[in-house]
């Protein structure tokens, strides 16, 4: 990934949702519970800056926000967790795993002899997976690296899964062929993406009414790396089927989302283009910011949950035999 869910309002411009982004990296190791292992590869300026971006500031929300988001999320963890076999063993890689939910659900679905790697660049978000790896003992471990252009072992993987870690490449194509070569010969691949962004007003609504406030904001952009950049599955089924995947199957899957009341205004506050202009404002402005944009959530809003619909893409596709 060049260019980080949970929204998942993910990323940098529109990004900082992203639980799992396409923040992502290496292996083939698969050491020790919870093992770290850091890969080398620089990658381009873009990728330099998402590094920068995820191992400060945005990687720590996500860690402070952690079970919140595995929560949250937690019928799209379920949706990615089916893909693979039950108690039947093998090795999946988990492309931006972020806090490493996903990685040890996949792991507990293995069995005993199964083996799932996550990746991420997110070093703050690593130490959180590690954490959570070693209290619950799962065969997992973690690698810091970016899964664009890391030099994974080849073919070693029975299956790679992501929740809303693939929407950050700067290259799609290119990581889709990293991410084949690192496959076994039939090997399966799903990931979540995010719909269309006019499918998803939750995860635009601090924007739209912070805008009068906070003109700078910056705009969504349909197909550049970001929350949004999957919503058109015929542009999926291209890159894949140019990354070398076949069999491509794009099917809707809308989860029911339920976040405490108590927790909106930190959440508005802390991730998403709002969360990020926050950190840069002053407190009168922010005050005013806060005021304008509370009421704006009033239609998701029922007695002591907030409740609203993720509409995404569950997306499959087949290493060639």
């Amino acid at each position: 990934m060049e260019a980080k869910n949970p929204e998942n309002p993910e990323h940098a411009e529109n990004t900082e949702h992203a639980e799992n982004t396409g923040r992502s990296g290496n292996t083939g190791n698969t050491g020790n519970t919870g093992k770290i292992q850091t890969a080398g590869n620089p990658g381009s300026q873009a990728a330099d800056g998402q590094a920068a971006r995820w191992n400060g500031p945005s990687g720590s929300a996500w860690v402070e926000a952690r079970d919140v988001v595995d929560a949250l999320y937690r019928p799209l963890e379920d949706l990615l967790v089916e893909a693979v076999p039950q108690g039947r063993g093998g090795r999946v890689l988990d492309v931006g795993c972020g806090t490493g939910g996903t990685t040890v659900a996949v792991a507990r679905r293995l069995g005993p002899g199964g083996h799932c790697v996550g990746v991420d660049i997110s070093e703050p978000m690593l130490e959180a997976a590690r954490d959570r790896a070693e209290r619950e003992n799962a065969p997992v471990s973690f690698v810091r690296g970016d899964a664009q252009d890391h030099p994974f072992e080849p073919g070693v993987f029975d299956t790679v899964v992501s929740r809303f870690g693939v929407m950050f490449f700067e290259d799609p194509v290119r990581a889709f062929a990293n991410l084949r070569r690192a496959a076994r010969t039939g090997a399966a691949l799903r990931f979540i993406a995010w719909r269309d962004l006019t499918e998803n007003p939750f995860m635009t609504t601090a924007e739209r009414a912070a805008a009068p406030l906070l003109p700078d904001l910056p705009a969504r952009r349909p197909d550049a790396p970001g929350q949004f950049a999957f919503a058109d599955a015929g542009r999926v089924r291209r890159l894949l089927e140019e990354g070398g995947w076949e069999d491509v199957d794009i099917r809707p899957a809308d989860a029911s989302c339920v976040l405490p009341a108590e927790r909106l205004e930190w959440w508005f506050t802390r991730f998403g283009p709002l969360g990020t202009a926050l950190r840069e404002a002053d407190e009168p402005t922010r005050e005013r910011v806060v005021e304008t944009v509370r009421p704006a959530f009033a239609p998701f809003v029922h007695a002591d949950e907030v409740r609203f619909t993720a509409a995404c893409w569950q997306i499959d596709a087949t290493a060639p035999r």
